[in-house]
């Protein structure tokens, strides 16, 4: 018995020391006890996960912004750059056709660009010349689209002509003749409605133009109540520069009649320009002022020596 109970508490010892040299499951090592300070001493990330994207706002959100910046868009392309026009009558044929689209160029007349001869111009009524004309009556919605630029205005007075003579020139027509610019023949078969003449309806001039201003004809002369026909008005039938919205460049609708409007070739003669007729007795009187001033010289030097 003896023998036994001392082996039972032998054993409870060595069960004893072998419990206390190995560290309790439920207590964490020292290791893992530094581990966990140091991350709860860490604050938390903000960032987002790799995994996870910016949720992307919805269309119908952005879509009022993008209407937004599309109308400021056009409003700033129509005031500065271009702006579209609708041809209302048949003074123009065959060169434009009522109801065709034309596209205007704005940006030249900011840099001081002025109308020259053969060019397609748009302009404000200068001096009632659509007095009894019926104007157009649009609705609301027209009527901010048209402010915005994204229809040609129907409600503002424009005309649309070929100018003719610039300020400087002196332009003429007799019955049975040609229209003349500084003396030259201008060749306008190309131009003016088939079947039509210069000017047989209302010849008119010589007239001088003034400065600041253009003499405008149509292309269809039988039917186009021009400068001729305004000779009493108070500008005397020119257009001021100032009433110039800008050059008509191309016809832009309908499709099958897109076209660049530019400038027939008679307007390119020589010699069609007053300032260069005026040049070679300008460059010949420069050339005599040096010959003359050094003949007074000598003769001055001549009679003091005397």
């Amino acid at each position: 018995m003896s023998d036994l109970a001392d082996g039972a508490q032998s054993e409870q010892a060595r069960s004893a020391d072998t419990s206390a040299a190995e560290p309790s499951a439920a207590e964490p090592s020292a290791a893992e006890s530094s581990a966990a300070e140091s991350s709860a001493a860490e604050p938390p990330s903000t960032e987002p996960e790799a995994g996870k994207k910016k949720k992307s706002r919805p269309f119908w959100k952005e879509l009022p912004l993008l209407i937004g910046i599309a109308l400021v868009l056009a409003l700033f392309i129509k005031t500065f750059l271009v702006q579209a026009f609708s041809i209302p009558s048949d003074s123009m044929q065959n060169t434009l056709q009522r109801g065709d689209r034309v596209l205007v160029d704005k940006l030249t007349p900011w840099f001081g660009s002025e109308p020259e001869r053969g060019e397609v111009v748009v302009f404000h009524d200068p001096d009632g010349w659509l007095d009894g004309e019926p104007t157009p009556k649009p609705n609301a919605a027209q009527k901010f689209l048209s402010f915005v630029g994204l229809m040609p205005s129907a409600e503002e007075k424009d005309l649309i002509k070929r100018t003719i003579a610039v300020a400087g020139d002196t332009v003429e027509c007799k019955k049975g003749g040609p229209v003349e610019v500084n003396g030259k023949a201008l060749d306008d078969k190309s131009f003016i409605f088939e079947g039509n003449s210069p000017c047989d309806d209302m010849p008119f001039g010589p007239f001088k133009v003034p400065d600041g201003k253009i003499w405008v004809m149509g292309d269809h002369r039988q039917d186009s109540a021009d400068s001729r026909y305004h000779t009493s008005d108070a500008n005397k039938g020119f257009v001021p520069v100032s009433q110039v919205v800008g050059r008509a460049v191309v016809v832009a609708w309908p499709v099958n009649r897109w076209s660049v409007l530019s400038v027939p070739d008679t307007f390119d003669q020589p010699g069609i320009s007053a300032a260069a007729g005026a040049a070679p007795g300008v460059l010949g009187l420069a050339g005599a002022v040096p010959f003359v001033l050094r003949r007074r010289r000598r003769l001055t030097a001549g009679r003091t020596a005397g």
